[in-house]
């Protein structure tokens, strides 16, 4: 029992942390990384420019990754084919969000040539920097609205497990619903999207802090933990 109270509160503690420093990894590098679409503001912020990119691409990444691996065993207890789907919707936001943050850093050489161009023709230069900042700004909607997509089910599996109370589970659920609504909105021009990433990201700092203050729900993982 104790072995089992441990394990308990060493994964809801790992889980929590790796949770709120992935979104603490993405407001920070969201505010870094959306820089002007103006070359020289990009060359002479680059250092800049580069951490928001890391932060969001690497180290988000990684630990919103963490995050599901750390899960996905107790998962699985509970329904396999949305755990799965769960799991795919991670991965396919990551990727997204990698291609994304390549066209952010495509701004750097773009902004170097731009600076050595003086005052010539810079036009071209100046298209290739608007397309690369449109091509982040729909990697990263899209990786947003299936990371919202993979926040459903994730709220789900964590309704039928009981792992947290279920009301921040329904909290959840409301919270992707407002937040994939907010990406798809960004895409069709409509710029409300900051606003409507407040709920979830509210859920995930809540369920975050929950989690390494209380831990699982005892009786939940127990169950998931022995059929595992």
């Amino acid at each position: 029992m104790d072995a089992l109270l441990k394990s308990n509160r060493g994964t809801a503690k790992t889980f929590g942390i790796f949770f709120l420093i992935g979104y603490i990894a993405y407001i920070i590098g969201n505010i870094l990384a959306n820089s002007p679409e103006n070359l020289s503001y990009i060359y002479a912020h680059k250092p800049q420019v580069i951490l928001g990119a890391i932060l969001m691409s690497t180290i988000e990444t990684f630990f919103n990754m963490g995050v599901v691996v750390i899960i996905l065993p107790l998962f699985r207890r509970y329904n396999k084919t949305i755990t799965y789907g769960y799991f795919t919707a991670a991965i396919m936001a990551t990727v997204m969000m990698v291609i994304g943050a390549v066209f952010l850093l495509l701004q750097i050489p773009i902004s170097d040539e731009f600076v050595k161009a003086g005052s010539g023709d810079t036009h071209y230069l100046q298209i290739l920097s608007t397309l690369c900042m449109k091509g982040n700004f729909f990697s990263y909607q899209t990786a947003m609205a299936i990371w919202g997509l993979g926040g459903l089910l994730f709220c789900y599996l964590l309704y039928k497990s009981q792992l947290v109370p279920r009301f921040l589970s329904i909290c959840g659920f409301i919270g992707y619903i407002i937040f994939i609504s907010g990406s798809l909105l960004a895409m069709f021009g409509y710029s409300v999207d900051v606003i409507m990433d407040i709920p979830g990201g509210l859920f995930e700092l809540t369920l975050a802090i929950y989690l390494i203050t209380k831990g699982f729900n005892p009786s939940a993982f127990a169950y998931a933990f022995a059929n595992n």
